[in-house]
């Protein structure tokens, strides 16, 4: 969320030399500087200390001191993965001998080699983490507007040593993917913390026994998003604009919002090739125009849709949606009065049985042309069985609608459903989900895609 961040200012002095900062973050944009951790004094002068991801998509570490740059030590990797989350590891100690060893970078459990920029501490120098006269803020940069993009699971700073990956993350023996490890036996020492976000109602609770609790400001919220289940989101990877005005994904990539005068489309970031699969979207279109479509696209036309120029064409084969004013396009074939239409925060069910090659809509929990995704009856559109999808919407002009997507976290935009739905199995939607069909996650994809 672009206002929330967290922050505390220690009240004892810890090691300003040598720790340990992780964290487990899904990015939901690119070419934006975006903050982890910082801790910063802002007056007279300008002293901070930061972990950021910048607007090159490069992890960095910087110390300004006295409103000038002293240290930076920025990877050459970039960061631009919006479906997984990344692990970050940041571990320092300033009083090793040689420069390198100073300050290790650590992304999903691999250490990185390669760096555009490598001005590391002079040996023994303050990094101003243990200072009780600068704030810790966590999703801020101290002296700008910069604020965390994306989601963080999981944040833990161990005060006094510089640790391995490993504490945090392991390999997984059977995919050999480095996955979340809950840290055991830590020395956590004078302002270490470990926010684990559990709690709704004060997600700065610190859980390392410390606790060094943080103050929550903004409208952050928790989500069901997890580094051990993944959910889908809309793509800015997988989103364009024709025209001369562009589009925005905000809520945490579950709100697409567009401009007029312009043809503009996303799609999901997950993409099951098998499988049967529900998601809910909700338009904020105002009366019975042509836009936005909300529907399916097949993964392997994505390259291609997003090459095309000029106005959208409703007639390309490869996608399927229905629009305000009733018509529906399914795969190059327009059937106009097909339902009675969508207004303005009606819920626009979705479902998919892509082992089957069946498609379904529904509108405020109710199955059109006599649809039963639970049974296989009445499809709104059909495809070849096994093909690839995802979720898609695409519009024109459409006074800046906005097309909010819940893929199971029980949010649309900022507003939660109102009331949950049967056989969500873990994921919150507003409707009942059809027998058999399941969320857009990682875990499901693993389990039944």
């Amino acid at each position: 969320m672009a206002n929330t961040y967290l922050n505390r200012t220690p009240s004892s002095s810890g090691s300003n030399t040598t720790w340990t900062y992780s964290c487990w973050y899904k990015k939901t944009s690119e070419g934006i500087d975006t903050v982890p951790w910082a801790t910063g004094y802002t007056s007279p002068q300008i002293d901070e200390s930061i972990i950021n991801i910048g607007a090159d998509d490069q992890l960095r570490f910087n110390i300004n001191i006295n409103d000038a740059t002293d240290v930076t030590v920025k990877s050459s990797r970039k960061l631009r993965d919006p479906s997984a989350f990344y692990h970050i590891v940041v571990a320092c100690d300033t009083t090793q001998g040689t420069a390198s060893n100073r300050i290790k970078f650590y992304i999903n459990g691999e250490q990185e080699t390669s760096f555009t920029n490598s001005d590391y501490p002079t040996q023994g120098q303050s990094t101003f983490f243990g200072d009780t006269n600068k704030t810790q803020l966590i999703g801020r940069q101290p002296r700008t507007s910069n604020y965390l993009q994306g989601y963080m699971s999981h944040v833990a700073f161990v005060d006094g040593q510089a640790l391995a990956p490993t504490v945090f993350g392991e390999t997984d023996s059977s995919s050999g993917i480095w996955k979340f490890k809950s840290p055991t036996g830590v020395t956590w020492g004078t302002n270490g913390f470990h926010l684990k976000f559990e709690n709704s109602g004060n997600l700065g609770l610190d859980s390392s026994g410390n606790s060094n609790t943080f103050t929550v400001n903004g409208n952050g919220r928790q989500a069901l998003d997890t580094p051990t289940n993944v959910s889908a989101t809309w793509n800015p990877l997988a989103s364009k604009v024709v025209g001369t005005v562009g589009w925005a994904l905000q809520d945490g990539n579950l709100s697409f919002v567009p401009s007029s005068n312009t043809n503009q489309f996303t799609t999901g970031t997950l993409c099951p090739a098998a499988g049967k699969w529900y998601y809910e979207v909700k338009s904020t279109q105002s009366g019975g125009g042509d836009w936005p479509d909300i529907g399916m696209m097949f993964t392997d036309s994505i390259s291609a849709h997003m090459a095309a120029t000029g106005n959208p064409q409703h007639n390309f084969s490869y996608a399927a949606g229905i629009e305000p004013n009733g018509t529906r396009w399914a795969f190059g074939t327009q059937t106009t009065s097909w339902f009675s239409g969508y207004n303005s925060g009606d819920i626009i069910n979705c479902a998919v049985d892509i082992d089957a090659g069946k498609f379904w809509w529904g509108v405020n929990g109710s199955w059109l042309n006599s649809g039963n995704p639970a049974n296989g009856s009445n499809p709104g559109a059909t495809f070849a069985a096994g093909t690839s999808i995802t979720a898609w919407t695409e519009q024109y002009n459409a006074s800046n609608a906005e097309v909010q997507a819940n893929f199971g976290s029980g949010y649309f935009g900022t507003t939660a459903i109102s009331s949950a739905g049967s056989n969500g199995n873990g994921s919150l939607f507003e409707y009942d989900v059809p027998s058999g069909f399941y969320a857009i996650n990682t875990k499901n994809i693993n389990t039944y895609g």
